[in-house]
């Protein structure tokens, strides 16, 4: 596609915000009391390590979230406890990741929320994943995933894509996740790094528009990269954020949760 026939051509799909949101509306209407403000789950952590999910936590109180749970391995229990009185423990095996123990609390769990985070920090440990990859099979509602989880997923997508009838999942995830995503998914074209902007958009409206139940959250370079079925958002980002993905996903898991009818417009949104 040419240049300017491609121009043309996006100005259908893709949506660029500036300083001001894209849709105030969302603004105007937010929810005033914490009660009709959402509750999300979030899931993340190992022994070494919970730092994403104690993020994310942070990032959706910020985002103006309604409540949030933590889910950690109970093998965190004795040094957390009093460090992150948010958290609650499910069972954890000698890896230091979650057993397959822990899917029943899990699903328990994220049947109260109206949105579950899975954050990372999960570890590499073959049984965590197998618990997760049965967690996301079963699971029905909101999903975002992010950092090493991702990476998974990424590399394993068959869970996803196999995830019940319309039932959807936001991926926040690096350009290097993305193409393995594609490489993943044997996609004819490659998320490369050295695409231009307008490379990218043309690509993520193809995927999403092929993979509707995915959604995306990434950036390039200086700005956000949103893509929901088939339309893309740009959103300059404020100031350095070298380190992006955790917090930007449990803003993204907030406003979707309160906004699940309008996807696009709540994640788009939630990058401000």
């Amino acid at each position: 596609m040419k240049g300017s026939d491609f121009l043309n051509h996006s100005q259908q799909y893709w949506h660029k915000q500036g300083d001001k949101p894209l849709f105030p509306d969302l603004l105007w209407a937010r929810p005033e009391m914490k009660s009709s403000a959402g509750k999300l789950l979030v899931v993340g952590g190992h022994a070494q390590s919970f730092a994403a999910a104690a993020e994310a936590y942070a990032a959706a109180e910020q985002a103006g979230v309604g409540t949030v749970r933590v889910l950690l391995p109970d093998v965190l229990e004795k040094t957390v406890s009093r460090l992150f009185p948010a958290a609650e423990f499910a069972p954890s095996n000698p890896s230091g990741g979650f057993a397959t123990r822990a899917l029943a609390e899990l699903l328990t769990a994220s049947q109260w929320a109206d949105g579950v985070l899975l954050a990372g920090d999960l570890g590499r440990n073959s049984e965590t994943h197998a618990m997760l990859e049965n967690f996301v099979g079963k699971y029905t509602g909101q999903l975002t995933i992010t950092k090493d989880t991702a990476d998974f997923f990424c590399a394993q997508p068959t869970s996803l894509q196999a995830r019940p009838h319309l039932t959807r999942t936001v991926l926040v995830i690096s350009l290097g996740q993305l193409q393995k995503l594609g490489k993943s998914l044997h996609l004819s074209y490659a998320f490369t790094s050295d695409l231009g902007i307008m490379q990218l958009v043309e690509l993520l409206h193809d995927f999403t528009m092929a993979y509707p139940h995915l959604y995306i959250l990434t950036r390039h370079h200086d700005q956000y990269v949103i893509a929901v079925k088939g339309t893309i958002g740009t959103a300059a980002i404020p100031g350095e954020k070298p380190i992006w993905r955790v917090s930007a996903a449990g803003s993204a898991a907030t406003w979707w949760l309160q906004n699940p009818t309008k996807p696009f417009e709540a994640i788009t949104t939630s990058v401000l």
